[in-house]
């Protein structure tokens, strides 16, 4: 009898690009519209950020979450060095020198991550940003430099864009996060707002909840502005992808505000297809 054959594994390349499109994000619509080699750059560089990331959703023995992420420190190391083992790392190393991503831009990521291994809570916003900084700011930094950067100051309108990002994500997740434990929303805000950590754990709605709320949708507004301010005109063309995003969680924030903050029992999304209409509107006709 004989044995069956395993089917190949996958090149790094399809693992890269199953494993975007499998996370449903709203950065994979922009990844689409690139040409193919800032395409390759930008899907293996987010499938590092999801594999990360995925670690801290999907391991439950802290210990064990520990460990992994500290093998992705050293797969970095390695990935750099010229001796990459994992497909992210085989799919993404190619491109860096090309458009700039450098060993800091991932460890950053790394680092974030093990934050939520032990930090479950944030005394107040200057704390939250340092952990936004490692999630998003400096992979708004990273995609930046994929997408085509020209310009230096680019980069302060690329950390404001993924603040606002992380803000959105965290406003959307309330829910979700306080399942496992988590409340990203700072401490002193909730006391300022009379919310207990309990209500969010326990999903109860309040008016004093939807203020809390309100102002934190007030300042990721505040943030959007501040970002489509800071990009110099130059880099207005190679930065539509971020635009595109940009597109997509304002509109995603803007349901949420209609839909009075409705985060504690349910995950409010838009459609694949909207996100792609979003993504194409800006792409087309360079407006949100």
């Amino acid at each position: 009898m004989t044995q069956a054959a395993h089917p190949p594994a996958p090149t790094p390349q399809a693992y890269v690009q199953q494993k975007a499109a499998a996370s449903g994000s709203s950065f994979y619509y922009a990844f689409r519209f690139l040409p193919p080699p800032r395409r390759a750059a930008i899907t293996a560089f987010y499938a590092f950020c999801r594999e990360v990331d995925d670690v801290v959703d999907e391991v439950s023995d802290p210990g064990v979450a520990a460990t992994k992420l500290a093998w992705w420190q050293a797969e970095i190391g390695r990935a750099f060095g010229g001796k990459p083992t994992h497909p992210v790392t085989q799919a993404l190393l190619p491109y860096t020198a090309e458009f700039g991503i450098e060993p800091r831009h991932l460890l950053a990521v790394v680092e974030g991550c093990e934050m939520d291994l032990s930090q479950f809570r944030y005394p107040d916003f200057v704390a939250l940003q340092r952990y936004c900084h490692l999630v998003a700011g400096v992979v708004g930094e990273a995609s930046a430099r994929i997408f085509g950067q020209q310009v230096p100051e680019t980069t302060a309108y690329a950390h404001r864009l993924g603040l606002a990002f992380q803000l959105t994500n965290i406003i959307r997740d309330v829910g979700d996060d306080a399942r496992r434990n988590r409340i990203y929303l700072p401490q002193d805000e909730l006391q300022r707002f009379g919310v207990e950590a309990q209500e969010l754990l326990t999903r109860q709605y309040s008016d004093r909840f939807t203020a809390l709320m309100k102002f934190q949708a007030e300042r990721a507004h505040r943030l959007y502005d501040e970002a489509l301010a800071l990009l110099p005109a130059a880099d207005r063309q190679s930065q539509k992808p971020g635009l595109m995003m940009a597109s997509i969680y304002r509109t995603l924030l803007r349901e949420i505000e209609a839909d009075n903050f409705q985060v504690l029992h349910q995950h409010i999304a838009l459609t694949p297809l909207r996100k792609l209409w979003l993504a194409w509107k800006m792409q087309a006709l360079g407006r949100f």
